[in-house]
This record gives structure tokens, C-alpha cells and sequence, in this order.
């Protein structure tokens, strides 16, 4: 993985010196609130409903042993002992003090690790897939090139104020997991008959308020004008992108406005002045980058392993943990394990700072030091040997991290909503604790199969809600928490951007809706049917009819509920 150059060490380390004295002046008195606002922002401080919360940057979801060590030694002794991994693979500590925020970057930098531009309107932490660099389905490896972009866009000074928050990803498997279309550029990598590496660039797609995905506006750009190229775009979106109403401020609602035809040519014109020039990438530095993501020292070994073949016939719960929780590998031998952070009782995403070691311990032991945040809030072990696996499901058992409902219902993306953040409108993971306890039977959830159920405490959309088979969505009436419900959103290839079914509904009702739209699903299905396939063949009427044909019966049973509380009072 990258390691920080003597280069790097410096600004960064500079920086914390710089974030230091800002945050002592203003506990002096002598920097206001909004003085520091946007200076705090910048170095990935928030102040949320309780206090501030810390968003630390994993560039492209990679993180080292010793850095996980390290967050859990941070998140013990400046936080509660528990992190929250984002769906932009990053990490939030949702309780340091003000005070002590400096030192908790100071030890960041000590280990290579910052939380520059993980907020604020820049260019945000660049993510890509989990299974870079291990994938069978890999073109090549995207990490080389999202370091790359990580290099260009930190403290770029042209934008740094930009007129809102910018999000890119990166995609170079057959499959999309990196959902690049809902980004505000997406760049998805390709070799032309030529043998030429470029990519397909998509401009314009973003959740929250007004969901929308991007649309492509070239199809092949070669690799050595990836710079020249995004900064053609940034340009025109800096130049025209609305500064007068924060809603209507991301890149998507300049391309929705100017047409995708002519966004595409401003871009053209723009570029026409940058191409070939000093942001032209050489092959010298590709190969320098690549040098960086070079294959860990693999062995040679069979590709199946008679005594974990056996294991698999002769234990269910470790057969039922493979078949959801491990997968293929590009090398024979070898597996990429994900460690499920969807434990029930958890809110997704968290982890706790024993968790952390335990999962730092495995990382050093099975997978050569190295670690992956996912998308979907939980943690990969890239390489793992398939001789190991018994023995890390094990270990990860024992420590909650191995629940096999990878893929399934329960494994929710989830904010952490109202409990913490001050933009939610309702609670969160109250929801999603509801969700797991109603659905607790694994053999239940083998029988639903494949499906997304996504989170999200408000428009912003920070639970992906707008791109899972199942979305909710909470809303506010009335000073009241209410859920609003999507369905037929979708990641990958084939992204899509799920329908309201109606009304909102309260909390009490969201998992007997949930399983309502389940059963449309269980009755109507055909063989191999996902709940994505049967939802698109027969249409969403069935589907809304049945999560409201209870709903009297579900309220008339929440009033005497409440009356009988009074009674029992």
C-alpha cells in the first residue's frame, strides 16, 4: 500500500501544526465560531447534535495494521471506544472534545493517516472497489490511479472552495462496487483494442435531495490526460455551479440545466487549453504509482484445499459464513474474507476499539498487513489464505464480527442519524436495530436471498437509501419521526434510483412493512428470482398495495398499545 514520502510527512505534519494554533486562538478568544467554521471543516471537524464528531480520511478504503491500532488506541483515549465506518470508507469518532483535537491529528500524522478534505466543499476522499487488486473480474488495478487522484486534488488550490462537496470514484472490475454513477464523477477503467488504458467518464450523479446518476460524457479518455481532463471539468462547474442556494449547488444540477451535451462541450473547450499540457501523466509515473500496489508475496498453492472443503460439508454455521462472507480470488489458493459489522444488537458500521485490534491481529496474521473499508460498512481481509479460514472465522466469531448475513437483509447501510447528527430528521439505527430483531433467523434471510436495505436519517442521503432495493428514509412531521420507503434502487452495473411508494410511515410500522414487501416478493417469485428481479418483472403495484392493505389494522393496534401503557401507569 501508498506509504507517505518525506513530501507528504512534511505538509501534513504542517498542517496539524497550523489546525493547533487555530483551535488555541480560538479557545483564547481571539478566533469566533465562525471565525474557525470553516478552518475546522477543512481538517474534517464537525459539530454535531452533541458535540463535535471527526471524519479521518482512508484514501480509497485501505488502511494498514498499524493504523487500525492506532484508531483504536485514539478512539479509546479521546472518544467512547467505538469508530463508525462511512460509506466513503472512512472513519468518524462521534465524541472527541474541541480541545483535544489537535493531538488526536498529531497522532494521526504520526502513522500516516489524516482527516484533510474529508468535509468542507473540496474534493473528498476518492474511493474505489473492495477487492482492488484481488478480483478476478479486474481489468486492473485502480489503486495506482486513486492515489494519483488523491495526490492532485489534496489542497489543490483552485479548488478548494468549490460551490459544494465533490465525490469521485473509481471503478476496474466487470462488476461496478463502487458505485460510480452516483458520484459526481465516475470514472470507469477500460483497454481499448489497442491495449491503451483509459476510462469512461461519468459527470453529474449524486444522491441526497435530488438523487440522480451520472451520465457519461466520454467514453474512452486515454490515462495520461485523467488530470488535464477533471480539471476541465472542475473549472466549468467552479465557474458556473450555483453558489446562491446550497440545495441546488452540486455538479448534477449544472449538467441537468446546461443539457449533457452541452456540459460536454464547455469541458471540450476548457480542455482544449490543458490537454498536453504540465498535467499530462507520463507512463514513468503510472509505473512509480503501481510500484506502490505491487502483489504481496502470494504462495504457490492448490486451488482448493482438501481439509477446508471438509470443514465445508461437515460445519453448517462455517459453510453458511463462506457462502456469504468469503470470495473468490484472482490467485489460487487464496480468498477475500469480509468481517461483518452487522452483528445484531451493532449499529452498522460501528466497530469498537477491541474489535479494532482483533481485526488488526488477523490482518497481520492472514492477510499480509492490510485491511479494506467497504462501501457497505464492514471491513475485507483481501488475501487470505483458504487453509486460514477456519481459523479466522473463528477468531471473528468469537468477537461478533463474523455474523454470515453478507449481502442479506440485515446487512444494512445505515448513518448514524439522529442520535448524533444535527441534519437528521429522524432517528436511524433504531430502525435498523428493529430491522435485524425482526429478521433473526438465518435460515429466513437464506431463503430472501440477495438484497440491499439501505438507511438514511434525512435527504442528504448519507445512507445510500436512494440506491437499495429497500430504501428508508427518515422525514419529519410535525416535529414526529416518520419513514418514507423506496424500492427498486440498485448498485452496479445496472444502478438505479429507487420510487417513493406513498406515505410515510411510522416507526413502529417500518418492519412489518418491510415484510410485507418480503412476502410480495416470497409469493411471486421464480427460480433464482433476486427480490430486484421479481420487484422489475411484475412492477411495484403489488408491492405498495400490500405495505399499506394493514396499516388502519397496524395503527388501531398502536393506539391500544398506548392506551394499555397509560392503563398499566
Amino acid at each position: 500500500m501508498y506509504r507517505y514520502d518525506s513530501t507528504d510527512q512534511r505538509i501534513i505534519d504542517e498542517r496539524v501544526a497550523q489546525y493547533r494554533d487555530q483551535i488555541a486562538r480560538h479557545l483564547a478568544g481571539e478566533l469566533s465560531a465562525d471565525e474557525l467554521r470553516p478552518l475546522r471543516l477543512q481538517n474534517g471537524l464537525y459539530i454535531q447534535r452533541h458535540g463535535p464528531m471527526l471524519r479521518i480520511a482512508i484514501p480509497y478504503g485501505m488502511l494498514a495494521a498499524r493504523q487500525l491500532r492506532k484508531l483504536a488506541e485514539i478512539s479509546r483515549r479521546y472518544d467512547r471506544g467505538v469508530g463508525h465506518f462511512t460509506t466513503r470508507q472512512n472513519m468518524q469518532l462521534n465524541w472527541p472534545q474541541l480541545e483535544q483535537t489537535p493531538e488526536i491529528l498529531g497522532e494521526l500524522a504520526g502513522v500516516e493517516m489524516h482527516a484533510v478534505q474529508t468535509s468542507g466543499n473540496c474534493i473528498r476522499n476518492i474511493t474505489t472497489d473492495h477487492f482492488a487488486g484481488c478480483a478476478p473480474d479486474e481489468l486492473v488495478d485502480p489503486r495506482p490511479y486513486c492515489e494519483l487522484l488523491r495526490q492532485w486534488s489534496t489542497f489543490h488550490p483552485e479548488f478548494a472552495f468549490l460551490p459544494r462537496k465533490f465525490k469521485i470514484a473509481v471503478n476496474a472490475a466487470a462488476s461496478d462496487r463502487a458505485v460510480i454513477r452516483a458520484h459526481d464523477i465516475g470514472l470507469d477503467l477500460m483497454i481499448d483494442e489497442a491495449g491503451e488504458i483509459g476510462f469512461r467518464v461519468f459527470v453529474g450523479g449524486g444522491l441526497g435531495r435530488t438523487p440522480i446518476l451520472g451520465k457519461p460524457i466520454r467514453d474512452f479518455l486515454p490515462r495520461r490526460h485523467l488530470l488535464s481532463y477533471l480539471e476541465a471539468i472542475l473549472r466549468v462547474y467552479n465557474r458556473y455551479g450555483r453558489r446562491d442556494n446550497m440545495y441546488k449547488a452540486r455538479i448534477k444540477i449544472l449538467l441537468q440545466a446546461l443539457g449533457v451535451e452541452e456540459f460536454a462541450r464547455q469541458v471540450d473547450d476548457e480542455w482544449s487549453y490543458l490537454c498536453d499540457g504540465p498535467t499530462t501523466v507520463p507512463d514513468t509515473e503510472f509505473a512509480r504509482l503501481a510500484g506502490h500496489f505491487a502483489p504481496p508475496p502470494w504462495e504457490t498453492l492448490p486451488a482448493e484445499d482438501l481439509a477446508h472443503s471438509r470443514r465445508l460439508h461437515s460445519e453448517k454455521a462455517f459453510a453458511n459464513w463462506v457462502k456469504r462472507c468469503v470470495h473468490d480470488h484472482r490467485t489460487p489458493g487464496y480468498a477475500a474474507v469480509t468481517l461483518s459489522l452487522k452483528a445484531p444488537g451493532a449499529a452498522p458500521g460501528d466497530i469498537t476499539d477491541e474489535q479494532m485490534l482483533v481485526v488488526a491481529d488477523l490482518a497481520e496474521r492472514f492477510s499480509f498487513g492490510e485491511l479494506r473499508v467497504t462501501h457497505e460498512q464492514n471491513i475485507v481481509l483481501a488475501d487470505v489464505r483458504q487453509c486460514d479460514l477456519y481459523e479466522v472465522w473463528q477468531i471473528a466469531r468469537r468477537h461478533r464480527l463474523a455474523t454470515a448475513n453478507v449481502g442479506l437483509l440485515t446487512d444494512m447501510i445505515c448513518c448514524p442519524g439522529g442520535d448524533l447528527c444535527a441534519l437528521a430528521n429522524a432517528r436511524s439505527v433504531p430502525i435498523a436495530d428493529a430491522v435485524q430483531q425482526k429478521f433473526d433467523d438465518l435460515d429466513y434471510l437464506y431463503d430472501i436471498g440477495d438484497i440491499s436495505l439501505n438507511i438514511s436519517g434525512c435527504m442528504n442521503s448519507c445512507g445510500h437509501h436512494h440506491v437499495a432495493n429497500i430504501g428508508i428514509l427518515g422525514v419529519d412531521k410535525n416535529n414526529e419521526e416518520w419513514y418514507q420507503i423506496t424500492i427498486g434502487g440498485q448498485q452496479g452495473n445496472a444502478a438505479a434510483i429507487g420510487k417513493v411508494i406513498g406515505p410515510s410511515f411510522y416507526a413502529q410500522e417500518v418492519p412489518l412493512v418491510i415484510e410485507a414487501l418480503i412476502d410480495v416478493y416470497r409469493e411471486n417469485r421464480s427460480a433464482s428470482e433476486r427480490f430486484i428481479d421479481t420487484l422489475q418483472r411484475i412492477g411495484s403495484e403489488p408491492f405498495k398495495a400490500r405495505a399499506y392493505a394493514g396499516r388502519d389494522r397496524r395503527r388501531v393496534a398502536q393506539v391500544d398499545s398506548k392506551e394499555k401503557e397509560l392503563v398499566d401507569a
